[in-house]
């Protein structure tokens, strides 16, 4: 078949359309024949297609069963608020800058992700601090 054309392969197609299957919905069937002309005999080809049901969800699945454990509450200043760094050492002491994130882990030793409008002699504007560090400014 791989050598025959697409205009010859085309002009052989019988289709049956009332085939008996062993499919629950018959009128979905169909026979088609590919008449080889190297050989005396037919090959036939028989396509199904059929609709089929969703599978029914388990009543007693442990995942549904399982009700789902409460988040933790959330470690640090919110995100977008402003805060004031307490570090001494650091460039921004005293200053207030914006939280871009926080780290929730707990291993992290310096969680809070502060942002300044203002840029360090590196021109840096971000620093990370621990949450003894940070102040939130109302």
């Amino acid at each position: 078949m791989a050598s025959c054309s697409m205009a010859s392969a085309a002009c052989g197609f019988v289709v049956a359309p009332n085939v008996a299957s062993n499919a629950t919905n018959t009128k979905s069937a169909a026979m088609v024949f590919f008449p080889n002309k190297s050989s005396s005999r037919n090959a036939r080809l028989v396509v199904r297609a059929a609709e089929e049901a969703a599978p029914a969800p388990a009543a007693d699945s442990p995942a549904a069963a399982a009700p789902k454990a409460p988040k933790p509450p959330a470690v640090g200043p919110p995100r977008g608020s402003k805060v004031r760094i307490l570090r001494k050492e650091s460039y921004w002491y005293k200053g207030v800058g914006s939280v871009v994130a926080v780290d929730q882990d707990n291993k992290t030793r310096y969680p809070v992700v502060v942002r300044f409008n203002k840029v360090n002699y590196a021109n840096v504007s971000t620093n990370n601090y621990a949450l003894d560090e940070v102040e939130l400014v109302a």
